[in-house]
Formats: C-alpha cells, sequence, structure tokens
C-alpha cells in the first residue's frame, strides 16, 4: 500500500520507478493501487492506521482449501494410535515425514512442519514409553480397586489409620553410580567403582516402608537381612510404636493396602501369622486389601514415597547405611511429606513354614469380595 501511493505520487511512469526502487514486483503495487481505490470507494481514509491486509486476505489455512486434510490425517494415523481415545494426550508411532508423503500421496500440499502442527490440534503428542504393564494382567482389575478406595474411605469417615506398605528395591552399599545429577563444582564429578560388584563387608540393604495415607507421613526400616515377611511386619510395628499410635491414639482398627507378591503376598502364610501376632500385640483388627495381580505401581507408597526417597538421593553413592537412613529420613515434599527412618539390624531367615496346624490358629475373616485379596485379622483375646 506504502509503495501504491508513492506510485500514485509520482504519476505516469510510477509504477515502474518504485517497482526498481524497491524490487517490488508491478504486480504487487497494482494489487495495492486496487485496494486504495477500494478504502477510497468505501469512505475510509487512505492515512488510517491498522490492518496492511484487507479482511480476508492472505493465505488460507490448509484446513480451509483443503477440508478433507484433517480427515485424512487421522485415518493415516488412527490405525497405528495408543492410549485412551477420551485422553489429551494421545500419540502416534509414523514420524511427521512419513505423515507428509503419504498426505502428498493423497493429493494434498503439506511440509513436516505442517503435519506437526495439525497432530497437535488432533490431540496427539511426543510421548516416550512409560513403564505400566507388569506380566499379565487380571481379568478383574476395576472392581478391586473401586473395593479399596471403598475401604479406604470408609476407614478415613471413621478416623482409622490407613496405610501403604512395600519393599523399595535392595540398594548396593559402596562407591557406587547412582543415578541422577546433582550439583558439584565444574569439572569435580563424584568417582565411583567402574564395576557393580557387591562388597562382601557392606553388602545391600532392604529399605522397607510404611505410608500414611491419610497423615501424608512415611516411616522407612533399613533392613540388612533378608526381605521376608517378618521384616514387613516388623516394619509396621515400628512404624506403629513411632508414629500411628501418637497420630491415632483411640484407633481400633487399622488397613493395610499391599501388593499381591513380595514380602507381603496375599498367597504367605508367614505374612498372616505374622499379622495375627502383631493384631493380638497392637489390639488392633487389621484388615488388608491386596492390590490385584499386574498393578503394583498403583499402590501409594510408590508414587507418595518411594519415588521422592529416589529423587532426593539421586546422583548421591550410597557410601553407608547411616548415609541411606539420613538421605531417606531427610525426604520432603513441597505437599508437606514428613519421613522417618531407622537402622534395622535385625534377623529375618528366610525359609520359614507355617504348618496347617499354625494356620488354622489365624483368626482370619475373608470378605465376601474377592477373599483371596481382601481378609480381616483379629487380636486374640488373651487370659
Amino acid at each position: 500500500m506504502w509503495a501504491a501511493v508513492e506510485a500514485l505520487s509520482l504519476g505516469y511512469g510510477g509504477i515502474t520507478t518504485v517497482s526498481r526502487a524497491t524490487g517490488l514486483s508491478r504486480t504487487t503495487i497494482h494489487a495495492g493501487i486496487s485496494e486504495l481505490e477500494q478504502w477510497e470507494t468505501e469512505g475510509e481514509a487512505v492515512t488510517s492506521y491498522g490492518a496492511v491486509r484487507r479482511l480476508g486476505g492472505g493465505r488460507k489455512p490448509l484446513t480451509e482449501s483443503a477440508p478433507s486434510l484433517l480427515a485424512d490425517l487421522e485415518s493415516l494415523v488412527e490405525p497405528v494410535s495408543r492410549g485412551d481415545p477420551e485422553s489429551p494426550l494421545r500419540w502416534t508411532t509414523k514420524s511427521t515425514v512419513k505423515l507428509a508423503q503419504e498426505l502428498e500421496a493423497m493429493g494434498h500440499t503439506v511440509s513436516q512442519r505442517s503435519v506437526c502442527r495439525l497432530l497437535r490440534e488432533l490431540g496427539y503428542s511426543l510421548q516416550s514409553n512409560r513403564k505400566t504393564t507388569e506380566g499379565k494382567q487380571h481379568e478383574d482389575r476395576d472392581a478391586p480397586f473401586e473395593h479399596i478406595n471403598e475401604t479406604v474411605e470408609q476407614f478415613q469417615q471413621r478416623q482409622q489409620p490407613v496405610i501403604s506398605v512395600d519393599t523399595k528395591k535392595k540398594e548396593l552399599m559402596g562407591e557406587y553410580k547412582n543415578a541422577g545429577v546433582e550439583w558439584q563444582p565444574k569439572g569435580e564429578p563424584t568417582p565411583v567403582k567402574q564395576h557393580d560388584f557387591m562388597d562382601k563387608e557392606l553388602g545391600k540393604v532392604i529399605p522397607y516402608g510404611v505410608y500414611d495415607v491419610s497423615q501424608n507421613k512415611g516411616w522407612v526400616s533399613v533392613g540388612v537381612d533378608h526381605a521376608t515377611a517378618s521384616l514387613a511386619v516388623a516394619t509396621i510395628r515400628q512404624w506403629w510404636q513411632q508414629m500411628g499410635q501418637l497420630d491415632y491414639p483411640e484407633a481400633t482398627e487399622l488397613l493395610i493396602t499391599a501388593d499381591c507378591g513380595g514380602s507381603n503376598s496375599s498367597r504367605s502364610r508367614l505374612w498372616k501369622w505374622e499379622l495375627q501376632q502383631l493384631a493380638t500385640e497392637l489390639g488392633l483388627a487389621l484388615q488388608v486389601c491386596h492390590y490385584p495381580p499386574g498393578t503394583s505401581k498403583w499402590n501409594k507408597i510408590e508414587h507418595r514415597l518411594f519415588c521422592q526417597i529416589t529423587q532426593n538421593w539421586r546422583g548421591r553413592p550410597l557410601i553407608s547405611r547411616e548415609v541411606v537412613v539420613n538421605l531417606i529420613a531427610n525426604t520432603t515434599t513441597t505437599t508437606g511429606l514428613k519421613v522417618k527412618a531407622a537402622l534395622d539390624e535385625g534377623q529375618y531367615p528366610i525359609g520359614i513354614e507355617i504348618n496347617d496346624d499354625q494356620f488354622n490358629l489365624i483368626d482370619i475373616e475373608r470378605d465376601r469380595f474377592h477373599g483371596e485379596w481382601n481378609y480381616k485379622i483379629l487380636p486374640k483375646v488373651t487370659q
């Protein structure tokens, strides 16, 4: 439009002169003159400030010039899409370059960058793999989750304690590499051993944790022997003595949510035997709800406590048992997580069997809904 004004002010030969001086084509200058004439016809001042392009000018969106573009792109992506179609985050395994080529083969003119933009409009995004699938999935998964949630809510309404328990992975003691990074003086990384061969003197530690769902508090016993049901129940006992009975002085029952496997396995006789001893000792009815097989990552302690501990000690070699206990105990979050930890040097031998006579002494009440996963162990009346 500016070039058009200059050309008109020069009179005859003005278009050619302005074209040579500015490098603009004669066609562009003629288009500017046409716009000026249109503005004058509509009564708008030529010198007014505002849009430099008339309404509706410029390149049309691809989806407007090619209405079937989005539908064709969706048809290419959908057969290989993964994830919940109702989720705002969907993803595809086809590259944008390949998608652009296939769209061109269908008669569209589209670049790889345009495909990226269109995929975002369709609700897709770049995603990495996420570990969520654990072996064979149980055919009845949703109902057990609903049952656990309902049980937790009932206990919380009665102001009774609810805990989530599990064993964190074993950790090598010594100057070994620990995943993650931390701030260090430039050029001075912490030296660690080249190979992760276990130090026979330091060995490994076995953190077993208890997470109080209602209070957002955690207790971790750092075992040094074996990850058995005896260690699991001993940790619950430590939590109750150090934290639980202070927070729930009027408690008459305790809800324990746990995985189906490991030291607190739903099939373990020793786990139930040890819980019977604990229930009688504390005078509490112990309600146990196991998560169905293949769903251990949904256990609250995994993402409320254990992942925070891992984040806290990232990039730091676990050179001693004391270091492990201190790092765990100093784990905090912006949501107010508080953690206590202690070293458990007790011996928890493997291979302990509970015979039929002993098992029959356990005062256990199984729920009607999946009694193999949901049951209550009542305290024995002592005389």
